[in-house]
């Protein structure tokens, strides 16, 4: 018997929606609402691809070289981005969760951050699925278990679609106000005011955008929640939201997921790439503390 390179799949199933999550990066494999699919599929016996769907845990995105200081302590990470020598997306893209509760329309996994090379801190992580009639909700803790102050921050990669719907016909609506610039090893360089060709508060068609750029200012609404949009010709639409945790958000279009002409991924982060080397909204997380975020998704 050949392994599931994604572990087990677990599935929750309601009356008009169902979803599946996998061990390997708590990752969000699959979402159907009213029969239509959210999530691009990918082969049953690839790796996750393209981190779809993963929790990126204790940072999101990257950090230059791996190097950072912290507490007076200069640290560096393993490079797990060899072509741009970074460290990339976390410590537990492919980690290995446990179930600690599953019914039929919620699951709880966790997995542990232990001290390592380049992190030498102790965090509890948990990541909570629940299932909507219209959506999931997603809920995310942190707990600083170990000695001492640990810089943290979260992020998740879900890639999106309308099922039978050419992505490359989605418009994408998002409301952050400047995007970073990124140099030759996607490592930002600068923070600007958003321009027509990244603007994204009146909606670009994908087809028609390139898109790897992380929005901060983003616009809250009466409920603390920022959302962004795709919608398709016929009108349906499909909303991400995120709390007021998540400061900034990740649009990201590649042709390079499996079987996709065209993919988008859209990415709430608590913090921007090379947060633990800037420190721009890096949380500092104290010996039993906890960080709690939520996001999710809506189709109608």
């Amino acid at each position: 018997m050949i392994a599931d390179p994604t572990g087990q799949r677990f599935h929750l199933r309601g009356p008009h929606s169902s979803a599946e999550i996998t061990q390997v990066g708590a990752a969000l494999r699959a979402l159907t609402v009213d029969g239509v699919d959210l999530v691009p599929p990918y082969p049953d016996d690839a790796p996750t691809p393209a981190a779809s769907g993963v929790v990126l845990v204790p940072w999101p995105n990257r950090i230059r070289d791996g190097r950072y200081t912290f507490a007076g302590d200069d640290l560096q990470l393993a490079i797990s981005e060899p072509k741009f020598g970074n460290a990339s997306h976390g410590l537990l893209r492919f980690g290995t969760y446990q179930s600690l509760e599953h019914d039929d329309e919620r699951l709880v996994l966790g997995a542990d951050v232990v001290p390592q090379t380049g992190y030498p801190f102790h965090l509890r992580t948990r990541v909570t699925y629940t299932l909507r009639h219209d959506g999931l909700h997603v809920a995310h803790r942190v707990e600083n278990i170990g000695a001492r102050t640990a810089p943290v921050a979260l992020g998740v990669h879900p890639y999106l679609q309308i099922g039978g719907v050419p992505t490359e016909d989605l418009v994408v609506a998002s409301t952050g106000t400047t995007t970073l610039v990124l140099d030759e090893r996607n490592i930002p360089v600068d923070e600007v005011p958003v321009s027509a060709a990244n603007d994204l508060r009146g909606g670009q068609r994908l087809g028609d955008a390139s898109l790897d750029n992380g929005y901060r200012g983003l616009e809250q609404d009466a409920d603390g929640r920022a959302r962004h949009t795709l919608t398709a010709p016929d009108g349906r639409r499909l909303e991400l939201w995120q709390d007021e945790g998540f400061r900034w958000v990740q649009v990201f279009t590649t042709d390079r997921y499996p079987g996709q002409p065209l993919a988008v991924a859209i990415e709430p982060m608590t913090a921007p790439a090379n947060a633990f080397a800037t420190g721009t909204d890096l949380d500092a997380l104290q010996p039993g503390a906890t960080l709690s975020r939520e996001w999710g998704i809506r189709f109608s």
